[in-house]
């Protein structure tokens, strides 16, 4: 019985250790059909968003061989593919440049302390159970987030696209003003190879899929020749610039020398000055990966009809993070559009991953020298192309539309992105979002309700046509009682016994109430005392059992009187005679 149990308790923390020894030789196809189109993918993705990062383009695909492994060994879903994505790349930037330059022994050293405080971040936060903290991230923020992001992405790769020199500004909005300044020293042929490439890679994107269907080719390879733009573009523009001398001749910027050979083995220097100053940035890449990871994750195992543990996702997460920071690689996370092509390819089990890792370690082997003549601005092309579906006005008007509060949080997340940086900007949306939440539920609805007909049933006064009694008030609030909405309560119910002389009893209908704090239940018990003083009773009805069970706990149900508490409404008004609710 007990060592059922520790394996039981192994395989949940070791996901592995279940899938792999009950491996299906039938699940093998798709798994290395899916990690050969991932890692296709995944190649140009990974230094394109290297670069982004500030990093040299080697640390992308360092970051794409022990961080999937080691989700492989531990996370939960079967098809998620984790790696270099363009979001946390550019956290990365913001925080580690504010104390290195990017591309220096330095930076990379920061790059790689930062992946380990985040993986450790993650890896407590799975093991403590705490994956509700992403709930604090609310959708407006993250919609407001990842549209101000997408902006300052794709500013930051212009320069590439334009073939021009721009210097670091501290604020992303400065940005467009010091490329708009150095636009007349544009390389034309920098930015024609710049602009074909991001045509190309929408064709590919948006319209070669549908015409390969058009001739009949079978749905998933047509699906699968549309992911390969990025791989056609790198390609092409490695090609054109080697053949035609571009590099020499018209000066267009090079990827230049990437080292062969294995992820050299880095430990991070735990410097306490360098730990603190990282820490905030770090614990933004927790919650900011982990939201973008689950969500995937979750939305692709609903349509398998599999679970994901989010707390397993945590700990998964973080080990890949923690792999990345001793194998020469930066932050990671579950990436979009790769964990929908891996999922659309066939993926059945993590082994896709682990096959995408070999890959790449082929790649960094005996293929980077392949990508010597390879363009800046192609890279800088798929940065852009890639981050362009996260820019989401669709979501902004919806929000507006239905939540004008959410719509102020969202904006306020976006503007304090683009006028200060991302992790202002979250704090500033994270804040605003709080706020707006107190201001909400400091001003609950409250309704007066009454009796549909002959029926047990209880609607507010001013929407419905229903039977009340002028010496009985059913009060129903629709929010749980807390120190910033009882003097509302309060108010509500005074006020009642003011307006209504012929009042002797009033209702309060708790059907809504999940909790009462401590500051609550001191002003309910001073509004009976008010209330009894006017002359008035006040009854309790609906009241929920882990509500009723802290009520009794405290002593508030013998003072009060527990036969001055109904289990409905309707049982409340036949007790004050009102049964046919007049």
């Amino acid at each position: 019985m007990g060592s059922s149990r520790s394996k039981i308790s192994f395989s949940e923390l070791l996901p592995i250790a279940e899938w792999l020894p009950g491996y299906k030789k039938s699940d093998l196809a798709g798994d290395m059909l899916a990690g050969l189109i991932v890692a296709i993918m995944l190649v140009p993705q990974s230094m394109a968003y290297a670069m982004l990062a500030g990093l040299p383009p080697q640390v992308g695909l360092y970051a794409s061989i022990v961080p999937l492994v080691a989700y492989a060994a531990f996370g939960s879903s079967k098809v998620l593919a984790v790696g270099p994505v363009a979001m946390v790349s550019l956290l990365t930037l913001s925080s580690v440049g504010a104390y290195a330059r990017g591309g220096t022994a330095e930076f990379i050293a920061l790059a790689l302390l930062l992946a380990l405080i985040a993986g450790i971040i993650q890896l407590a936060m799975g093991a403590a159970r705490l994956g509700f903290f992403v709930n604090f991230l609310s959708h407006p923020v993250l919609v407001g987030f990842t549209s101000a992001a997408a902006i300052v992405i794709g500013v930051s790769q212009l320069k590439h696209i334009f073939g021009i020199s721009v210097s670091r500004t501290e604020q992303p909005y400065q940005a467009i003003g010091e490329i708009i300044s150095a636009l007349p020293g544009t390389n034309s042929v920098t930015l024609t190879i710049g602009i074909l490439s991001i045509g190309l890679l929408i064709y590919f994107r948006s319209f070669l899929a549908k015409q390969l269907l058009r001739l009949r080719v079978p749905e998933n390879i047509a699906a699968s020749i549309g992911k390969a733009g990025a791989l056609v573009v790198v390609l092409l523009g490695t090609a054109f610039v080697w053949l035609l001398g571009l590099d020499m001749a018209n000066s267009v910027k090079i990827v230049g020398a990437i080292p062969t050979g294995l992820p050299p083995l880095t430990i991070p220097d735990l410097n306490i000055e360098d730990v603190t100053a990282l820490l905030p940035a770090a614990m933004i890449i927790s919650l900011v990966g982990f939201t973008e990871s689950i969500s995937i994750a979750t939305t692709l195992a609903s349509r398998r009809r599999q679970k994901i543990d989010a707390n397993q996702e945590l700990i998964a997460l973080g080990a890949s993070n923690i792999a990345a920071s001793f194998t020469g690689g930066y932050p990671v996370t579950g990436g979009l559009s790769r964990s929908a092509v891996n999922a659309g390819s066939g993926a059945n089990t993590p082994l896709s991953s682990i096959i995408t890792a070999v890959l790449i370690v082929v790649t960094v082997l005996f293929l980077t020298p392949l990508f010597y003549f390879l363009p800046q601005a192609v890279l800088g092309a798929i940065v852009v192309v890639a981050v362009a579906g996260l820019f989401d006005l669709k979501s902004f008007v919806h929000i507006w539309r239905y939540s004008k509060t959410d719509a102020i949080a969202l904006l306020a997340t976006f503007f304090g992105v683009l006028l200060f940086n991302i992790e202002v900007g979250i704090g500033i949306g994270v804040g605003t979002a709080l706020v707006l939440y107190l201001y909400r539920t400091s001003r609950p609805h409250i309704a007066v309700v009454g009796r549909v007909g002959k029926t047990e049933h209880f609607r507010n006064i001013n929407r419905h046509k229903v039977d009340v009694c002028p010496e009985t008030h059913a009060v129903r609030i629709d929010e749980s009682l807390y120190f910033a909405n009882a003097r509302s309560l309060e108010n509500t119910l005074l006020n009642a016994v003011a307006e209504n002389k012929e009042l002797k009893n009033i209702v309060l209908i708790c059907s809504a109430v999940n909790q009462i704090d401590s500051s609550a239940l001191e002003t309910l018990e001073r509004v009976i005392d008010e209330l009894r003083s006017a002359g008035v009773r006040l009854f309790l009805a609906e009241v929920k059992g882990p509500v009723m069970d802290r009520l009794k706990s405290i002593g508030f149900v013998d003072r009060f009187g527990e036969e001055n508490i109904f289990l409905s409404t309707h049982l409340a008004f036949e007790h004050l005679g009102c049964a046919n609710g007049v």
